[in-house]
């Protein structure tokens, strides 16, 4: 595919991103009780994707890339590092769990956290892109599995921290708008060097936002109906990626 088609892709697919901002007015038209009893189910789901998007997608394109020796693990546990710095600076635990603590200036600093991870988040879609059409719709697809709950519950934090509705909604669609810069960042990069750590790197990105902030949420949670729904969602979400695999695998035979 020739460079005008993968920056087309790149950047389609991170406006459709950053679009995802908008979601959160979903919430609006559910009552609070329907929107909290669907929202973990969603996390478990989305927790499966990004696992599945980084054991079954993106650490063996990175292998085939890169080998199999130790730098392709070096830029997992980069990648895995940087969010657990970016989440300790930014205390997105902090603002999750303790809603009497998100207030306006904590709501401020919600929107810089995000505008950060649609950066980086970009920046690894490019990059899968950079190798393969069908990697980068595949992890763009497993972004978006992550993003659509993030969404919906960084929304219902800011409004419960005292800013209107649209407000929050523009917001939340400006700070996403990192998602296309990063991408294009990248882009310009591949024109002049290699960009193929990303992969690796953003694996590391997508594993610890499933194990440090998606399950621990849905553990919180212990009766046996519950622990079999969301056990049954991050399955589902391993098996669509699964899916995504064997039938990429087909195809390329």
């Amino acid at each position: 595919m020739d460079d005008l088609s993968v920056l087309i892709w790149i950047l389609g697919t991170g406006i459709a991103m950053a679009g995802l901002g908008l979601v959160g007015g979903v919430s609006l038209l559910l009552g609070d009780r329907l929107f909290h009893r669907l929202l973990l189910p969603f996390v478990a789901f989305s927790a499966g994707s990004l696992m599945g998007g980084a054991f079954l997608h993106m650490l063996p394109a990175a292998a085939e890339e890169m080998g199999t020796g130790a730098a392709v693990y070096l830029w997992v546990l980069a990648g895995f590092a940087l969010f657990f710095a970016l989440e300790q600076f930014m205390h997105w635990h902090h603002c999750h769990r303790e809603s009497s603590a998100c207030q306006a200036p904590v709501t401020y600093l919600l929107l810089v956290a995000n505008a950060l991870h649609k950066l980086v988040g970009g920046m690894a879609v490019a990059g899968s892109f950079l190798i393969d059409t069908r990697l980068g719709l595949t992890i763009w697809t497993a972004a978006v599995a992550h993003e659509i709950p993030h969404e919906l519950g960084d929304f219902a934090v800011m409004v419960h921290g005292g800013w209107t509705r649209w407000r929050a909604l523009l917001l939340r669609v400006v700070s996403g708008m990192a998602f296309p810069v990063g991408g294009v960042l990248v882009y310009a990069v591949s024109l002049q060097g290699n960009t193929r750590a990303l992969v690796p790197f953003a694996a590391g990105n997508f594993i610890y936002i499933a194990a440090s902030d998606l399950i621990p949420e849905v553990n919180r949670h212990r009766s046996l109906r519950s622990s079999v729904l969301h056990f049954s969602c991050f399955a589902l979400g391993v098996g669509l990626l699964l899916a995504l695999r064997l039938a990429g695998d087909i195809h390329g035979h």
